[in-house]
């Protein structure tokens, strides 16, 4: 499988459906290259559901979605195991989180025990029913979108939770040229029925196993490290990034790097990756004005490079 080649054309399909959000498309592409889940908040209808339904048609997996609402419980996720009189016994029949790629659309409306459910499987690939422990499906790739919290009837994700998501991305407004191509141009849902799988789950995981390959010098380690540190010393957030957190960034890197088809990790990928990577795990600190990405994006600037 000639891999340059391979990701240059999932890029080109999903930016056919996504238009004028390129980078945003790359992260997507990198989250799942690099074994993580993600979040998107953003307002409604600047297509977070497309961009989930173009990514598993496109990557060749199992998708189910799941609109998350205040009365959702657990067992709507996981399913749940009901008596069968012809077999005298009960029988599992499961939810839609065993599927590959999971949408959790408007995570933060579902109460805090429904997102705790999800969150955990999450972490554990597995759920536990009735007693019995039951694997998810390999890959497990779970996409949440959720509203900004000023909006009426939300439950915002504590931080320890949204910790769970490798990524935090925001798609935006388009700008004129690609509102107008979406005005003008075929109906998004009709192309989504169109698009061919260009890989399979095989080849994805073969994919994941090239991004843990993809080497980090020691000065590179040395640079996030020192990024890390910063995190911490109390002049740009209020709370320091954890080892998981660390972890994370350098999984992000790696992916960024394969896919900017190179086998080694450039100062240029953890930067490219940070904001999305960590602006979710930390505060901002003091009357600076800033959001957290902007923040995170301020330390860059004044860290020196390897």
């Amino acid at each position: 499988m000639d891999v340059a080649a391979k990701l240059a054309s999932l890029l080109g399909q999903l930016n056919t459906v996504i238009v004028g959000k390129e980078a945003q498309v790359r992260d997507c592409v990198a989250c799942l290259l690099a074994g993580g889940h993600l979040l998107i908040e953003d307002v409604p209808g600047v297509g977070k559901t497309t961009l989930a339904h173009a990514l598993s048609h496109t990557f060749g997996l199992q998708f189910s979605r799941v609109q998350f609402t205040a009365d959702l419980m657990p067992g709507d996720l996981s399913g749940v195991a009901i008596y069968d009189r012809n077999q005298q016994a009960f029988v599992f029949h499961p939810g839609p989180i065993f599927s590959q790629v999971l949408l959790a659309d408007e995570i933060n409306r579902a109460s805090p025990k429904t997102q705790s459910a999800l969150l955990e499987a999450m972490e554990e690939k597995q759920v536990t029913i009735e007693g019995e422990t039951r694997p998810l499906p390999t890959p497990f790739f779970v996409i949440a979108t959720q509203n900004p919290h000023d909006q009426l009837g939300t439950f915002a994700l504590p931080e320890s939770q949204l910790d769970r998501f490798l990524m935090r991305i925001s798609l935006g407004y388009p700008d004129r040229a690609a509102e107008r191509e979406l005005l003008a141009g075929a109906d998004r849902r009709e192309m989504l029925a169109t698009l061919p799988a260009l890989l399979d789950a095989g080849e994805l995981q073969a994919l994941q196993q090239r991004v843990q390959q993809v080497h980090a010098s020691e000065p590179l380690l040395n640079y996030v490290q020192d990024l890390i540190a910063a995190t911490r010393d109390g002049r740009w957030f209020l709370q320091g990034l954890s080892p998981r957190a660390g972890i994370a960034i350098l999984r992000a890197a790696k992916a960024q790097a394969l896919l900017a088809g190179r086998d080694y990790v450039a100062p240029d990928d953890v930067q490219a990756v940070l904001p999305q990577t960590v602006a979710h795990r930390v505060t901002p600190v003091g009357d600076a004005g800033r959001g957290a990405f902007e923040q995170v994006r301020a330390m860059i600037a004044a860290i020196p490079l390897p």
